[in-house]
């Protein structure tokens, strides 16, 4: 009795084990990417959102400054390809707030440039949720 419970134990932990391996990397994405907070930031904004998420040494990184579930649900939006050529990237329909870091010198020295601008975001599994950000493109003239 005791072998059929370990053998039974050792399959169900296998079993989660598979799926959470192949569930989306959202807490990834969120950490990387979100911040619903309202802007625009100071200039010493990236240097600190980077540092506390543990994700300085990036030479790129954007944050989103919308709410959690308006990005979620750009992965509704039509499906477009992405820049690696994979067709699971959505483009927002309105344009979002969103600060760009790009590193200057050192690991920890960033420039903080705020704009408003379409988010491009990868999404995958069900429901989808985004793992990827693509990038962003500019609001056109008619639509400011």
């Amino acid at each position: 009795m005791a072998l059929k419970s370990l053998v039974l134990f050792s399959l169900m932990v296998l079993v989660l084990l598979v799926l959470a391996g192949a569930r989306p990397s959202w807490p990834k994405f969120e950490n990387d990417h979100m911040d619903p907070g309202n802007g625009p930031f100071s200039p010493n904004y990236c240097n600190k959102e980077m540092e506390n998420r543990n994700i300085s040494g990036k030479l790129f990184n954007t944050f989103v400054h919308q709410p959690v579930e308006a990005v979620q649900a750009v992965c509704l939006e039509p499906n477009i390809t992405c820049k690696n050529g994979q067709n699971n990237c959505h483009k927002s329909r309105s344009p979002m707030s969103i600060t760009e870091c790009i590193r200057e010198k050192g690991p920890s020295d960033y420039n903080t440039i705020n704009k408003r601008r379409h988010i491009v975001i990868a999404c995958e599994g069900n429901p989808l949720l985004p793992v990827h950000y693509d990038g962003s493109e500019e609001v056109s003239s008619e639509a400011r």
